[in-house]
């Protein structure tokens, strides 16, 4: 085996990873390799945000990965595309800028996670972001990470925001300000109409630092413990196996699904469980891969009675001169991404903060995808024109599992999402449902909707939906709280992110959340690397 020395090594070219990489080699005399398992982001479909469904659901740049069959959800196995590559999955997300409620953080800190809470995070906020437009105390002008208002100019959007109003809800033009709750529009990691990726916006700008060196197409077979400390990262590359070793820490950002992974091909994680695949234990941490959270979520879809949708914009004729409007002037519909309105409700009155989201497009799912013009075709508006709302609690109680499938690194571990899994979340979600329901019936979308097509109106009752749930409920893809930071049994890492039982050894990205962010969760990422990188240094100079 090839042997290589760095002062930092940081596993996983992330939302985390490229943040952590790029603080770290700041200054010159610190040496540091980051470990990606995939490729650069040069691919064009990366670019132009109306491209992100075909990055989903295609293997560029993607892990690709399923759960195991849910209970709760028919036995179904559901798709759950991750980032393979430079950028990790900021570089196929819908990049929608939501950092939660703050609430969030001042909960993690009522559980003695000194250092996050609200107050004490807002800071690295605001370190990463660059907002073109907001110039105020809860926002950054000058960061790497460019976010933008919303660009889309679809009638529908405000149509929605309208609609809400008028059911009685508060209108938020800032999700990211002083309250999160009401009827708005989403920022977005968009720079001049183009994607800003992690990578985009923390690694390339740094490329040529000679003491940052970057392995790609590297898959890490494990972390190497020797005497209680983590000191070595061995992955192959090329076909080849090569080991590099780490003088001051070994930070992993390899995501919910890969750092636990990772972890316990290392020996560490549930001494059982690592028996059972024949590993050998390097520390007992029986939180690895437990408390596995994410946001499920459910589409409510109608129809639209006018050719007002972005239906007409996806028009092969349409949308071919659009994409070169976006690549060359950075302007457009495909600079855009169709989920631009956006709402965070409360279910109940008296709740401190919301605990449902939606997340509103101006197409039906079934259209909102490219297509030729139909010269001869006589359908009815409404069966191509249609709007879809996504929808599910914030703070969902069911808990879930990564474990290994193999003790090889080759295979992808087994993921147990367990959506659905608790009463509270039933419930939670068929009142998220009623609730856009009441929206939708509002005078603002008077003459513009048609037939509800899902659930459907004959499906009113509270057993008639949760049977629909099971069927049609999916994952919002925000897996976060493997690595959880905590105190108790189940903790893998402390405040500071340090693995715990373990010497130099962090674990930085969103696995590490105690409990899930209100809301999508590239941002908290991002403000997870900045908060760690910060640590890092701080405890090694």
């Amino acid at each position: 085996m090839e042997k290589n020395v760095f002062d930092y090594i940081v596993i996983g070219a992330g939302s985390a990873g490229c943040v952590i990489a790029n603080r770290l080699s700041a200054e010159p005399r610190r040496s540091v390799l980051l470990i990606e398992a995939g490729g650069p982001d040069r691919h064009p479909l990366v670019q132009l945000p109306m491209l992100m469904g075909k990055l989903m659901h295609s293997r560029i740049y993607n892990w690709q990965y399923k759960t195991e069959p849910e209970p709760g959800l028919n036995g179904r196995r559901i798709y759950w595309p991750r980032g393979k590559v430079l950028g990790g999955s900021s570089t196929i997300n819908g990049m929608i800028y939501v950092r939660g409620n703050r609430r969030d953080y001042d909960r993690w800190s009522q559980l003695g996670l000194s250092g996050w809470s609200y107050s004490e995070i807002l800071p690295y906020f605001r370190k990463s972001e660059g907002h073109v437009e907001r110039r105020d105390a809860f926002h950054g002008a000058e960061g790497s990470l460019t976010v933008c208002r919303a660009r889309g100019k679809n009638p529908l959007f405000e149509l929605f925001v309208e609609a809400g109003r008028q059911a009685g809800h508060p209108v938020n033009d800032d999700f990211n300000g002083e309250e999160q709750e009401g009827f708005g529009r989403y920022d977005f990691t968009i720079r001049d109409g183009k994607r800003c990726s992690a990578s985009k916006a923390f690694l390339h700008p740094i490329l040529d630092r000679p003491n940052l060196a970057i392995a790609t197409h590297a898959l890490t077979q494990r972390i190497v413990v020797e005497g209680g400390r983590a000191v070595a990262v061995e992955y192959t590359q090329g076909g080849r196996s090569l080991r590099a070793r780490a003088d001051r820490e070994i930070i992993l950002s390899a995501g919910a699904v890969n750092s636990p992974q990772i972890l316990m091909l290392s020996g560490v994680g549930d001494a059982d469980e690592l028996a059972a695949h024949g590993i050998k234990l390097a520390c007992h941490l029986p939180g690895v891969g437990k408390n596995l959270q994410d946001h499920v979520d459910v589409c409510l879809v109608y129809q639209v009675v006018k050719p007002i949708t972005l239906y007409s914009d996806l028009r092969v004729d349409r949308l071919v001169p659009a994409l070169l409007r976006g690549f060359l002037f950075g302007e457009g519909v495909a600079t855009t991404f169709p989920y631009e309105g956006g709402a965070f409700l409360k279910s109940r009155p008296g709740l401190e903060s919301p605990d449902i989201q939606a997340h509103f497009m101006p197409a039906l799912e079934k259209t909102a995808n490219l297509h030729w013009p139909k010269l001869f075709d006589k359908a009815r508006v409404e069966d191509n024109h249609g709007v879809t709302i996504r929808v599910g609690p914030l703070n969902p109680e069911s808990r879930g599992a990564i474990m290994l499938r193999s003790a090889k690194a080759e295979d992808p571990p087994r993921i147990f999402a367990n959506y659905l899994g608790t009463e509270f979340d039933k419930q939670t979600t068929i009142a998220g449902v009623r609730m856009l329901r009441d929206v939708m019936a509002q005078k603002a979308f008077a003459g513009v909707l048609g037939k509800e097509l899902a659930p459907g109106p004959a499906l009113r009752t509270d057993s008639d939906l949760r049977h629909w749930l099971k069927g049609a409920s999916g994952t919002t893809l925000h897996p976060v709280g493997t690595c959880k930071m905590g105190h108790d049994p189940m903790a893998v890492v402390d405040e500071k992110l340090k693995v715990r039982g373990l010497e130099g050894l962090r674990v930085a990205d969103a696995s590490i959340m105690p409990i899930i962010s209100s809301g999508n969760t590239n941002a908290p990422t991002i403000m997870i690397g900045e908060k760690a990188a910060d640590m890092v240094l701080q405890a090694t100079g």
